[in-house]
């Protein structure tokens, strides 16, 4: 049965953290920076329900450091998947595969992970991975506190809008989905991948963060980089990595109950 119950008013009305979650990334950033560099493929970050680009400046200009081209979704205010937004998607996803010859990776907050999911699963053989943040693709659609603000900025029914995906299942291609129990928008279990013979290659990862702040946070960043640094074709679960003290503060084992 689907998890249909939304955040707590409290959880949600927590989110205020995200002041605190963007100030720590200033402390944060001699770490930060010593994050495995990139080799330079292409990354396509997609912005969560009624958000723009500007929202993933930040997380974008940390990718660039890091030696990745990173770069937005290019159409505005994400207000659901309006007419031509997902061919739009898909179209730039398909000349940048085919101008740089290289897999792209894609990155989705929120409802911008949903997209991320649905090209990569249309189009697997130009994505080399996908990391979610936050995105509720397991949940029923309830299980929100913005399915009323989708409805109305999308004018679009949102379970028939759920019901022509089959959003529980991962594209066959990597796959993160980093999540928080404190999220104060999308229930957390909406956004844990249950495990699957067809794509082994899949995990969770849950940090503690809001649900607006999980773009700017500390722990969602250095995961990210970490993801993305691993040699095409050669993925390894994220937990299997780092065995350290520091690390077990920080993200919570994969293998406790959820």
């Amino acid at each position: 049965m689907l998890h249909d119950q939304p955040p707590s008013a409290w959880l949600l009305a927590l989110e205020l953290r995200a002041f605190w979650e963007f100030g720590a990334l200033l402390p944060a950033w001699p770490l930060l920076a010593r994050a495995p560099r990139g080799d330079g493929h292409a990354v396509m970050v997609f912005p969560g329900l009624s958000a723009n680009d500007a929202s993933t400046i930040p997380l974008r200009k940390y990718l660039q450091s890091l030696h990745y081209s990173p770069w937005g979704w290019e159409q505005g205010f994400n207000f659901g998947p309006r007419a031509g937004v997902l061919d739009e998607a898909k179209s730039k996803l398909v000349r940048t595969f085919k101008s740089t010859g290289r897999k792209v990776s894609l990155i989705g907050w929120s409802l911008g992970g949903v997209y991320a999911r649905e090209l990569a699963k249309e189009l697997p053989d130009m994505v080399r991975g996908v990391i979610t943040l936050g995105t509720p693709f397991a949940g029923s659609h309830k299980a929100t506190n913005a399915w009323r603000v989708y409805r109305l900025t999308s004018g679009r029914n949102i379970e028939r809008e759920a019901a022509n995906y089959d959003l529980p299942t991962a594209p066959p291609v990597p796959t993160t989905s980093i999540y928080s129990r404190t999220d104060g928008v999308v229930a957390w279990q909406g956004s844990i991948q249950a495990p699957g013979l067809a794509n082994p290659s899949t995990e969770n990862i849950e940090v503690l963060a809001s649900h607006i702040g999980l773009g700017v946070n500390p722990s969602v960043w250095w995961a990210v980089a970490n993801r993305l640094a691993q040699p095409e074709g050669q993925w390894r679960p994220f937990a299997n990595q780092h065995k350290s003290r520091l690390h077990g503060l920080i993200y919570r084992d994969p293998e406790g109950k959820v």
